[in-house]
């Protein structure tokens, strides 16, 4: 049976998924961006059939719509629905990071034409916009479904099969535990890396060195202080209570560990670093989560010119994607190593055998 499907946002995400859904035979998209340039390569590259006149034409087209906007948008959007005059079903899913808010918009839609399935690619990219989106980007990643109350078991089933290019993997929770756990594993770590490089920067006010310093594992720790900042203020926002209710929990672990220094309990604090140690090491490694995994490979390299390009024209003629490159000047006493960053561990092992193969000294971040 042939579909509409209605996309708006052709950002990252949404146009990721639009690059998907393209594939099925079965399926049209139609699409909505507020950047004619994006509207226009998506037309070019065949991801999209046409542009919608505005949000109303388009869900009167659609049989599934897919909002890939930020949270607050989203709800707007949802809210409109109710003034719709629609002729045949709407399936309504999202992308958004935080559920609750959503949820509560699309539990008091009254249109009897609109169902509601919440959803979140749990992936990413340090990359934003349409140039970014790629059709692979959600391959084995987590894929999370919120059904609102006006949905069953059939509409989920729908969008999996809608989505099934994507190969990702899909998971059913309830909108406290999809909140609940990306604010321990994604929305939280945000704020405290961006607390980090704060207090980094004050320090370094005092010694103008630091900056150099924190070349290595510092920028490793808060890389994901890089993010999209009005992205990740609606996000903070939309999950404020939840986000104020770890930051007090968070103060009073920093205060028992703060005693711990101060009263000099050594074993105490011993066990809580093997504690946090073995928790870590036992999270699974290859798995794609809620903050963008990379790939690094550590190579040697000699402090001649042309060093680094050799590296790097060697991976580009075997047609290897490169995510990040950083030299660091500083790791464990080593000078002159490159560390090459990817997005899959097939691209990693890949540039480790051609690399180690042509004489190169190259360690494989496990």
């Amino acid at each position: 049976m042939s579909q509409t499907v209605f996309i708006v946002g052709l950002g990252l995400i949404g146009g990721s998924i639009a690059m998907n859904v393209a594939k099925k035979k079965d399926c049209k998209v139609i699409a909505l961006d507020p950047d004619p340039k994006t509207i226009d390569m998506a037309k070019i590259q065949g991801v999209i059939y046409e542009e919608a006149e505005d949000f109303k034409s388009g869900c009167q087209q659609a049989d599934i719509l897919i909002l890939a906007t930020p949270i607050s948008i989203t709800i707007e959007y949802l809210h409109q629905l109710n003034d719709y005059s629609l002729e045949k079903p709407l399936l309504v899913t999202d992308v958004s990071s935080v559920k609750n808010n959503v949820l509560e918009a699309a539990n008091v839609i009254k249109n009897d034409q609109v169902t509601f399935v919440g959803g979140h690619p749990m992936a990413g990219s340090h990359k934003q916009g349409y140039s970014a989106a790629k059709p692979h980007l959600f391959e084995n990643a987590i894929y999370v479904l919120t059904p609102s109350n006006t949905s069953n078991g059939a509409q989920a089933k729908r969008l999996q099969e809608l989505l099934e290019e994507t190969k990702a993997r899909f998971i059913t929770l309830s909108t406290k535990e999809h909140d609940e756990m990306t604010a321990v594993i994604s929305h939280f770590p945000h704020l405290i890396a961006s607390s980090l490089v704060h207090q980094a920067k004050e320090w370094q006010k005092t010694h103008p060195f630091l900056e150099q310093l924190a070349a290595g594992g510092f920028r490793d720790i808060t890389r994901i202080a890089s993010s999209n900042p009005t992205l990740w203020q609606d996000i903070f926002f939309q999950n404020r209570t939840l986000l104020i209710q770890m930051l007090s929990d968070w103060i009073d672990e920093m205060q028992e560990l703060q005693s711990l220094l101060q009263d000099r309990e050594a074993q105490t604090t011993y066990e809580y670093l093997l504690q946090a140690k073995q928790y870590r090491d036992g999270l699974p490694a290859k798995e794609k989560g809620a903050i963008p995994a990379f790939y690094d490979l550590y190579v040697d390299i000699h402090d001649q010119p042309g060093a680094i390009y050799k590296v790097i024209q060697q991976l580009a003629e075997t047609e290897i994607s490169i995510k990040n490159i950083e030299i660091l000047e500083i790791r464990e006493g080593i000078t002159g190593v490159l560390r090459i960053s990817f997005s899959s561990s097939k691209e990693q092992k890949m540039s480790y055998d051609l690399l180690t193969s042509r004489g190169y000294e190259v360690m494989m971040e496990e």
